[in-house]
């Protein structure tokens, strides 16, 4: 399997009144070809930045960068065709049509009216494809902005935040679009803070700190490197007692809300509830528990929870 984007020692620094900031530091990344793949990071991790510089929108301080073998920036023109991209906000007609705001866009590259009805059709705006822009809902301006990221039939989708600001309804769309595309047999590079989407999206996931990635593999391999296992979640009366009882036998558990974590294979369900049978503490609540992605993500970038809710 060929990469469609490498990132090797990307360095970017702006320099404003005398200070120098630092928005990315040796960022080193390949995406293979195929599926959706996450970037993601919280807020002013450098997502947007290192976007912007491998579609050439900015210029790295260090570094080399392909996307689909060519070279950034100098090489952006010959594979143009096959990339479509959306970065920080969709630049749209508000007082156009959907349609026309389409066909404007495909008249720069060739493109004519019935793929034009085709990418409305994909993103499911055919029916509204003669309202105005303005008349749009956040959620069906997303879902345009799609359609004109598509309408070359790109190989590779790169998308900064596409699902920003939508309603849980709006993020169900724009995730059941990327795994469309997907299945097409197009790779969608997606940057996101969203991480419950993430992990319900991607096929692979590279996580960003202070401009730098700091993991990075498939959703599993994410979190087996990062020592997560999984455990079973269980509740009982006294929580207190409970955990001392699970201790006390060598388990290790933890505390999560009104119930414990018990970092253990789910098979040892039964184990868990003798052990606690036998101290008079009886189960109310066990289940098999997962540590997710959002774990993961807090734990490597030590993120605030609300960044990465």
């Amino acid at each position: 399997m060929s990469n469609v984007i490498e990132i090797e020692g990307l360095r970017k620094t702006y320099r404003r009144r005398g200070q120098v900031t630092v928005a990315i530091d040796g960022l080193d990344l390949t995406v293979p070809e195929g599926g959706v793949f996450g970037f993601l990071g919280p807020n002013g991790s450098g997502k947007t930045t290192s976007i912007r510089c491998l579609l050439g929108l900015a210029r790295p301080t260090a570094g080399q960068l392909r996307l689909l073998g060519h070279r950034v920036p100098e090489g952006l023109g010959a594979g143009m065709r096959r990339i479509g991209s959306i970065v920080e906000t969709p630049a749209l007609f508000p007082t156009m049509t959907a349609r026309e705001n389409l066909r404007l866009l495909g008249s720069v590259d060739g493109i004519g009216p019935r793929r034009v009805e085709a990418a409305l059709e994909m993103v499911g705006l055919s029916d509204r494809g003669d309202d105005l822009v303005k008349k749009y809902s956040l959620g069906m301006r997303q879902r345009l902005a799609l359609g004109a990221a598509v309408l070359k039939e790109p190989d590779v989708l790169v998308l900064d935040e596409p699902a920003n600001g939508l309603d849980p309804a709006g993020m169900r769309e724009v995730r059941d679009l990327l795994r469309r595309f997907a299945a097409e047999g197009r790779t969608v590079f997606v940057s996101s803070h969203i991480l419950t989407e993430i992990e319900q999206t991607c096929d692979r996931v590279a996580i960003l700190a202070a401009g730098r990635c700091v993991t990075h593999g498939s959703v599993d391999e994410v979190l087996a490197a990062a020592g997560h296992r999984v455990g079973i979640l269980v509740k009982v009366e006294d929580l207190v007692v409970g955990g001392r009882v699970l201790e006390a036998a060598g388990l290790v558990v933890e505390r999560v809300d009104d119930a414990l974590r018990v970092e253990v294979d789910p098979g040892a369900a039964a184990h868990i509830t003798r052990l606690l049978a036998d101290a008079d503490q009886w189960v109310t609540e066990l289940r098999p528990h997962r540590f997710s992605l959002e774990d993961v993500f807090l734990e490597l970038t030590n993120a605030p929870e609300e960044v990465a809710a």
